[in-house]
């Protein structure tokens, strides 16, 4: 494909991801976005659970990107700086109901320049904040019912840190996954990774379907990134104001069905 074709999409692909109302997104969702402007081949029947697979190389889009500086791409992450107590210090004398705990740190970012955190009054920490502070726990706890959700890529990974994060959040408190799961990624027809390194099924929580479990098995792995920032924006949003669930038919893994959030992730 001619350079000036593919700037062209990557342009397309960059208003589609600010679309509505100049949202904030990453250089990794904007690849996302492109591949699915080159090649729409998430457009097929809703009926079908399917994922797809990227076909723009990354070292293609990245050129792409160089050449079109004024794209409003948010910054890369410097490594993450460790956490010292300051000034938030005193949130954690009052009670707040919901907490995320979102994988991707880019996201965590981008989620944080949309000002998810203040429309859902939700504070947003990544997986290097792990152990959760005890103070922190004590807010939740102070409030009823309160949530530690969390967000994270379909991948053995993503099942760690929901495990990780039930173990650090105790008894006391819920923690429920947002996703995403590989049961997601095929309703949304997102493009997923393949190539990456193998793991025994039976490794894998019981609850997941066994299907789930073989395509995660396989080395597949779809990423946050690969949702569309307005609708990931959307689910995590009404999420955490405690809408956005529907009845399960059968348990979600990782984990036993009355203690895990199931996401309807919204559909076209």
């Amino acid at each position: 494909m001619p350079d000036r074709l593919l700037d062209r999409a990557v342009r397309r692909a960059a208003e589609r991801c600010a679309h509505p109302g100049r949202l904030a997104f990453t250089a990794r969702q904007l690849y996302y976005e492109t591949d699915r402007t080159l090649l729409p081949l998430h457009r097929g029947p809703h009926r079908l659970h399917y994922t797809t697979r990227p076909l723009l190389s990354a070292e293609r889009f990245a050129a792409a990107l160089a050449r079109n500086p004024q794209l409003p791409v948010l910054p890369d992450l410097v490594a993450p700086r460790p956490h010292r107590p300051g000034p938030e210090g005193d949130l954690y004398d009052y009670a707040f109901p919901r907490l995320l705990v979102c994988q991707d740190p880019a996201i965590a970012a981008m989620l944080l320049a949309n000002r998810l955190h203040l429309e859902g009054a939700c504070p947003i920490l990544t997986p290097e904040r792990l152990p959760l502070d005890t103070r922190l726990l004590a807010a939740l706890q102070r409030a009823e019912d309160a949530v530690v959700h969390v967000l994270h890529d379909a991948s053995p990974a993503g099942l760690d840190l929901f495990r990780r994060v039930r173990e650090h959040a105790g008894p006391r408190l819920r923690v429920r996954t947002m996703g995403l799961l590989p049961r997601h990624a095929a309703a949304l027809h997102l493009a997923a990774l393949a190539g990456r390194p193998r793991c025994d099924a039976d490794d894998l929580p019981a609850e997941l379907p066994a299907a789930e479990r073989a395509w995660l098995a396989r080395g597949r792995v779809a990423e946050l990134a690969a949702v569309r920032p307005a609708r990931l924006l959307r689910t995590v949003l009404r999420t955490v104001r405690g809408g956005g669930f529907a009845p399960p038919a059968r348990p979600a893994a990782p984990t036993r069905a009355r203690d895990t959030g199931f996401l309807t992730w919204p559909t076209p």
